[in-house]
């Protein structure tokens, strides 16, 4: 049987789409399905009251790689949002990540050297309680990295609502690379470039998939061998488990569920990303999507967010 495709691109993320555009720069004749009804995967934008919603949760695009950023801006025009997210505490706002605008809120140090006295201070506090031993938890790992007061704060209610079990059950491992800055600087990442699709993701998938043949609704296990008998190659995003029929069983992957609601205020919590990181409130952030493109700019009357539960 004579296959028509050279590759059949299961999945129209943004991995299956830059394959595909790849590969018909090469003179690949190339099939993508997916099992949803749009294109995009995960990195999917719903327009709503104007503002391009990431639907299945905020995506903030970032590399070093200057290579990489000219490639996608040739696509579509990226802005240049910085991602510098916020952390409620019972009402009390810090900075993210952990940096000396985040020690000035938690102590009211001004300077790097108050601040490193502070946590020397309560890292060797945690030294002490380990006995000699190396750490062997979550909690333990990150008393020794940020101390006490950071840990209670900020990242044991948040860890726990995100992972479903307590520190002490997780691994020390999970937070081993947990950035610290002495300095005055708010800004997430360390990569040299950042910033949104300008008008959202859908324009850079639909650029990447331009002039290749998709199907949507098309469910690959729904109809396995003959779609396989379509190409040369099959290039598969999907969950890896579901590829091999669960053999070894199911994976157990973290879910997300949201909560979405339009409010009638121009700007409901004036940052796109703010944490919560007490344990008493049931989610983990709020995203108000409409700082993500339109910071800088006129604000619209209504905005709308995200609950995220985890």
């Amino acid at each position: 049987m004579k296959r028509c495709y050279d590759y059949l691109i299961v999945g129209s993320g943004l991995y299956g789409a830059t394959f595909a555009y790849r590969a018909k720069k090469a003179g690949k004749k190339c099939l993508v399905i997916d099992k949803r009804i749009h294109t995009g995967g995960n990195i999917y934008c719903e327009n709503i009251e104007g503002i391009n919603v990431h639907k299945y949760g905020a995506h903030i695009f970032h590399t070093s790689n200057k290579e990489v950023w000219n490639f996608v801006n040739s696509i579509v025009e990226f802005n240049r949002y910085t991602n510098s997210p916020v952390a409620n505490y019972k009402g009390k706002l810090y900075n993210l990540p952990f940096n000396m605008n985040t020690f000035y809120q938690m102590w009211g140090v001004r300077t790097p050297e108050e601040a490193e006295s502070v946590l020397d201070s309560q890292r060797r506090e945690a030294l002490i309680n380990l006995n000699g031993r190396e750490p062997s938890n979550l909690e333990e790992q990150a008393k020794m990295l940020i101390g006490r007061d950071i840990y209670e704060t900020l990242i044991k209610g948040y860890t726990e609502k995100q992972w479903g079990r307590p520190c002490k059950e997780l691994p020390a491992f999970i937070i081993r690379r947990l950035p610290v800055r002495m300095i005055f600087d708010n800004n997430y990442f360390n990569d040299k470039y950042q910033g949104i699709p300008i008008g959202g993701y859908n324009k850079l998938i639909d650029g990447l998939l331009e002039g290749i043949e998709v199907r949507l609704n098309c469910d690959f296990f729904g109809n396995r061998e003959e779609l396989s008998l379509l190409a040369d190659k099959i290039v598969y995003t999907g969950p890896i488990d579901e590829f091999y029929d669960y053999k070894f069983g199911k994976l157990q992957y973290r879910t997300v569920s949201f909560e979405t609601t339009v409010e009638e205020t121009a700007n409901y919590q004036g940052n796109a990303v703010v944490n919560y990181t007490d344990s008493d409130i049931p989610f983990t952030r709020i995203i108000e999507h409409k700082h993500f493109e339109m910071f800088g700019q006129e604000i619209y009357n209504s905005s709308f967010g995200f609950r995220i539960f985890r």
